[in-house]
Formats: structure tokens, C-alpha cells, sequence
């Protein structure tokens, strides 16, 4: 017996895409299987860790608690869709490539668009704020200080 499927229609990184999903797929699983963005990692699949945070019209959701149907009319940006068109690295990126917040990489997709949404919120973030704006989300290697060093590098950029 096959699964029915519904057609949606996403819009990712400016690009609108229509897919046939089962009701029941899960936003990451479309991001990764069904669009193939890769950049979006799944990690503990109960939106504890953050690896598969995405922006939805600027916000950070969980793309593992969230399934596709629900990001229909949304505005999806995923770690791809940071970059400039010409590949031009976004502050953020930037400034864990230059504070060495990159650790293993797993977890970096889900605290660049974290990162991100926050300091759209607060654009000069205390110390304090900093490591606030990151508490969310969980690095296996324990970067954490290379990551506020970021977070406070990328406000510097004008993130």
C-alpha cells in the first residue's frame, strides 16, 4: 500500500520548488532528500541540538519538528542560501572562518542561521547576549568559545 502524497510548493533560498511529499515528511527531509541540501544537518531529530535550524521568514525553526506541509507560503533559507550569489561568504560565515568556530562542522549549519536571525535581532549583542544567542544549540566539540568569539566578530562585520 503507497503512502499518498500531496503536492507543495516551497520557496528555498529564493527559488520556489514543487514537490509530491507524504503529509508526514519532515522539513529536513525534504531540504535534504527531496531538494538535496545537504547543508542542513539532522542530528538528534527532537530539536535539542539545532543542527537542522532554518530560517522561515527570518525566523530559526526546527526543520526536524517541522513537517513540509507547514513551510508551505514560508520563506525558507537554509546555511546554502547565506552565501552571496557569486559565493561571496556572509559575515557570519565569515567570522567562524576567521575565530576557527567551525569545529568538526556538524553542528555549524544550525549556529549559522541561528547566528544569523539573532543578530538581525540585536546587532550588537553584550558577551552576555552572545552566548545567549547560541544557548540553543549544542556543538559535540565544545567550540563554544570560538563560536561567541564569532557571534561577536560577525557584529563587528556588521552582520
Amino acid at each position: 500500500m503507497s503512502e499518498p502524497l500531496l503536492e507543495v510548493q516551497l520557496s528555498v533560498n529564493g527559488v520556489v520548488h514543487d514537490l509530491r511529499v507524504p503529509a508526514r515528511r519532515l522539513l529536513s527531509d525534504a531540504l535534504r532528500h527531496d531538494l538535496g541540501l545537504t547543508g542542513t544537518h539532522v542530528g538528534c531529530e527532537h530539536g535539542v541540538c539545532g543542527a537542522c535550524t532554518v530560517l522561515a521568514d527570518g525566523r530559526p525553526v526546527r526543520a526536524c519538528l517541522m513537517f513540509a506541509v507547514s513551510a508551505v507560503g514560508l520563506n525558507l533559507t537554509t546555511v546554502e542560501g547565506l552565501a552571496g550569489a557569486d559565493g561571496t561568504l556572509s559575515n557570519v560565515q565569515q567570522a567562524f572562518a576567521e575565530c576557527h568556530g567551525l569545529q568538526c562542522g556538524f553542528c555549524t549549519p544550525g549556529f549559522l542561521t541561528t547566528i544569523t536571525a539573532g543578530l538581525r535581532d540585536n546587532p550588537q549583542p553584550t558577551h552576555e547576549q552572545a552566548r545567549d544567542m547560541i544557548a540553543g544549540n549544542l556543538c559535540r566539540c565544545t567550540g563554544y568559545q570560538n563560536i561567541v568569539k564569532a557571534v561577536e566578530r560577525a557584529a563587528e562585520l556588521g552582520a
